[in-house]
């Protein structure tokens, strides 16, 4: 099999054939973003296209902004069975496809696309990959979890709570340091949290807060799981997510942040006695939903669970 090329741009796309005409599998799949040359998808997901004998490749393209539009057009010119969307296109790609799912609507972005004749459906795995990460690695769901959100004002952030909320969960704390998004959030998200019919605990069930260790500590003992959703945690100078000393052995931490695999969180969860898993689980999870959403048929996880630790080193 040649090797894929590491990026493509928006002039290839114009001169599809042309520019993939070197590939042994056509180019059919693909992740979008500006810039998208770190990203691991097409790692985890050729291996998924040859584990399910699926004649097609999947390739990153950088494409900017003020080229998006036209590039999602050329998605049906081109044969496409659908794409992957990162930074900075989830917002214009959900304002551009013709249906989507309910989470993608609630959640305000899309990340995954369908092509389907001439309509492009649109879907977001972040949120229910999260959902599964979390069974996966603490063998709990999200509807039986008190849950804090660290960085909940938009994004991954946003995804978590959006899903958080949906499956009913028992409590939700959404932490962001500009604490009027999440307290924006938390008005957009009191339908599904809120049940009138559901005697109160003894703390209310959905909270706003700034990200501020005197406001955090106030809701610890009400928290069962805390996700950190920001990107503080990828380098080694950055501050604290969560206050170490706040972290008991009852908690359960979520890390988003997947490089480097042990942060200074998922440390201070560890020396505090409590269970903490970086973010791995949830990119893999977000997908083998993508792929499951184009094809409609399971998907080979373990293949890609494989294909990305090995990109992952």
């Amino acid at each position: 099999m040649a090797e894929v090329r590491d990026l493509y741009t928006f002039d290839d796309l114009k001169n599809w054939s042309g520019a993939t005409g070197d590939l042994d599998r056509p180019a059919r799949l693909s992740v979008f973003g500006d810039p998208v040359k770190h990203s691991r998808s097409p790692q985890m997901h050729n291996p998924a296209l040859e584990a399910a004998g699926i004649d097609c490749e999947y390739v990153r393209l950088h494409i900017q902004p003020d080229e998006l539009a036209e590039a999602l057009s050329l998605l049906k010119e081109n044969d496409f069975i659908g794409t992957n969307v990162t930074i900075p296109h989830k917002g214009g790609v959900h304002d551009a496809v013709d249906e989507m799912t309910e989470v993608a609507r609630r959640i305000g972005a899309v990340n995954t696309v369908a092509v389907d004749g001439d309509q492009l459906l649109g879907h977001n795995t972040d949120a229910p990959g999260l959902k599964k990460a979390i069974r996966e690695e603490f063998s709990m769901d999200l509807s039986d979890l008190r849950i804090m959100i660290v960085g909940a004002g938009g994004g991954a952030g946003k995804a978590a709570a959006v899903q958080c909320a949906m499956d009913h969960c028992e409590r939700l704390v959404l932490v962001n340091r500009t604490v009027e998004k999440a307290e924006a959030l938390a008005e957009e998200l009191h339908d599904l949290v809120i049940d009138p019919d559901k005697l109160e605990g003894p703390a209310d069930r959905l909270v706003a807060i700034p990200w501020e260790s005197e406001a955090m500590e106030r809701e610890m003992e009400n928290v069962d799981l805390i996700i950190n959703a920001t990107s503080v945690g990828m380098k080694r100078t950055d501050p604290e997510v969560v206050p170490a000393s706040l972290i008991e052995p009852h908690h359960l931490v979520y890390d988003m942040v997947y490089a480097p695999a042990r942060t200074r969180l998922i440390a201070d969860a560890e020396e505090a006695g409590a269970k903490a898993a970086n973010g791995l689980s949830m990119l893999l999870w977000q997908g083998v939903l993508a792929f499951e959403f184009w094809f409609d048929s399971a998907a080979p996880a373990e293949a890609m669970r494989k294909g990305l630790s090995e990109s992952l080193g």
